[in-house]
């Protein structure tokens, strides 16, 4: 029997207590986790293979490379671009997955405030397969809109995502 990893949840944005939630998750044959690691983490990488995202900035310097308490700033689904803060940078080691963790945040009235926690986890599973499972928690009045969308953007978004991630990794 295997046991997979998980998400480790700051409190605060536990699965199921904010406004929105989703989960997407692939395994594949054909890349290593160090591979996808090193799309995920550049930033510059991005917009090549993800078309839900742009406007990625560095406004106390840094980047495009993430790395643990990076700031930085991106625009994805149709939001002004989010205020974002790398609070979890773990590289994935043999029998250790990456963990990589960002909040992002929209300031403003309580119409437009948002608080994010995106999560991503990318380990080596036996079988030459590499998993990638990637959680998003969302408090604020847009997280609930996105929520009530049929077809959820969110989750498709993230989908893409992971697609096109593994896409870029595979090559």
């Amino acid at each position: 029997m295997t046991t997979q990893n998980a998400i480790e949840w700051p409190e605060k944005y536990l699965p199921g207590t904010g406004d929105n939630f989703v989960s997407n998750e692939v395994v594949v044959q054909g890349t290593t986790a160090a591979r996808v690691w090193r799309f995920l983490v550049d930033t510059s990488e991005w917009e090549g293979y993800y078309d839900n995202v742009a406007d990625i900035s560095f406004p106390q310097g840094g980047g495009p490379r993430l790395s643990d308490g990076l700031a930085f700033r991106f625009a994805t689904f149709g939001f002004p671009p989010l205020d974002a803060l790398v609070v979890r940078f773990q590289e994935p080691v043999e029998g250790v997955p990456g963990r990589l963790s960002w909040t992002a945040k929209q300031d403003g009235g309580p119409e437009e405030r948002l608080d994010v926690l995106h999560a991503w986890l990318v380990e080596d599973l036996p079988g030459g397969r590499v998993r990638v499972l990637t959680q998003e928690t969302q408090t604020g009045a847009p997280a609930a809109a996105l929520a009530r969308q049929r077809p959820d953007p969110m989750l498709n978004g993230h989908q893409a995502w992971l697609d096109g991630l593994v896409r870029a990794a595979s090559k």
